[in-house]
């Protein structure tokens, strides 16, 4: 294949995924005011149903509207050959391929989010406030955006450092180093991300003494959940939107509740959504998907490594002098098609595994105290109850609210 039809196919790459996006969003807008199924005629007073409608389509709008922006900014980006231009940017730093591709990646990664930053403001600060979601002060938005940064830098171009350094150290047989480096990195993350990159953005503390501590820990007495930690986490400074989840493995374990779970449900409630969790831990998902994670780390590098010795990468993106740095781009894109088939994969396995999650939670504590908690949520979150059944076989990792609980009172 010549640089110049590999830059036609790359191209053609990106405007097909926006196309079948777009397609998706656009099933799934033409579903929003669908008749509601009788099981959810509950879920929304009149009024709040019609806030729902409301805000599905403004996010639907404000997607469409900025993903278009994206794509044209994508697409100018390929034809003023403007990775060409980064590249001779960092080069005239150093010589060093390491610190090459980092300063690479870094223009790249602040020139996206300088772009992307009035959307996601809008996102926060129009439409979320607009329909009573948004907690989050301008203040609080753009120190998150600066620590963001920060992480980034800090993991992810020490990451990336490395990862170069392997493919100029050993060639094509870079993944394998990379594939054991990103793994370790992965399991670590599994198992201390509640206590090393939470609190650098919420404040934890543990679950006061009461009712509800009593009844979580008799519950997990009950089903042998050895429970070390339940912390509250404070997502009500950011949104009234609510949340639980389950973190860590071994002695790692813990239970973090955010804190608007805890004022929209009962007591009975909120265990039943624990249940799910432990229902996760219990039937070994946590492990099972930290192992497809590592799987299919190791696919991806495998592939890169097949692919980035390719001059014609770089030159299709109109670099003379093949990179680690830009064949990574490209090969992005060529890979993107493969990256949503195994999404489509993953959140098929997801599924399952909330159908057993939910299985196990009507089994050892109250299906009806799910099956209420999860009506409050949708309610309070202004979920969608008919969504389009391509949009949930495609991008839902959670079955739909009408599908839990049918499987819920089977």
């Amino acid at each position: 294949m010549t640089p110049n039809s590999l830059f036609f196919l790359l191209i053609a790459i990106i405007v097909i995924v926006f196309l079948i996006d777009s397609l998706l969003d656009f099933l799934n807008a033409r579903h929003y005011s669908k008749k509601i199924p009788n099981e959810l005629t509950d879920v929304y007073p009149e009024e709040e149903y019609q806030k729902s409608i409301a805000y599905k389509k403004t996010n639907y709008k404000f997607k469409l509207i900025s993903s278009t922006f994206s794509l044209i900014i994508m697409i100018l980006f390929f034809f003023i050959e403007g990775f060409a231009l980064v590249d001779s940017i960092a080069r005239s730093f150093s010589d060093n391929p390491i610190i090459i591709g980092l300063i690479f990646f870094g223009i790249i990664m602040v020139g996206s989010d300088i772009l992307s930053t009035p959307a996601t403001y809008y996102q926060v600060f129009v439409i979320e406030e607009k329909f009573g979601f948004n907690k989050t002060t301008v203040k609080t938005f753009f120190v998150d955006k600066i620590k963001s940064l920060i992480m980034m830098v800090i993991v992810g171009g020490g990451l990336l450092a490395v990862i170069i350094w392997f493919y100029q150290l050993t060639g094509d047989s870079f993944w394998i180093y990379a594939w054991v480096l990103v793994s370790i990195f992965t399991m670590a993350m599994n198992m201390f991300y509640a206590k090393l990159i939470v609190p650098i953005f919420n404040k934890q503390t543990p679950l006061e003494s009461g009712e509800l501590r009593d009844t979580i820990k008799a519950y997990s007495k009950k089903v042998g959940f050895q429970l070390k930690d339940i912390f509250v986490i404070d997502g009500s400074k950011r949104s009234t939107k609510a949340n639980a989840y389950f973190s860590g493995f071994g002695s790692e374990k813990r239970i973090t509740l955010y804190d608007t779970l805890i004022k929209d449900l009962t007591n009975e409630e909120i265990v039943a959504v624990l249940a799910h969790e432990v229902g996760h831990y219990k039937k070994k998902h946590v492990i099972v998907n930290l192992l497809l994670s590592i799987l299919l780390t190791g696919l991806t590098l495998w592939l890169l490594s097949l692919f980035i010795t390719n001059a014609t990468l770089s030159e299709a993106l109109g670099v003379q002098t093949p990179s680690f740095h830009i064949g990574l781009i490209a090969f992005g894109i060529l890979y993107s098609p493969i990256s949503e088939i195994t999404g489509l994969i993953m959140n098929m396995v997801s599924r399952v595994f909330e159908y057993q999650a939910d299985d196990y939670a009507k089994d050892t504590y109250n299906s009806e105290a799910l099956i209420s908690s999860l009506k409050k949520l949708s309610k309070n979150n202004l979920s969608n109850l008919t969504p389009h059944p391509a949009m949930v076989f495609i991008h839902y990792s959670h079955p739909t609210l009408l599908q839990r609980i049918k499987n819920l009172r089977k």
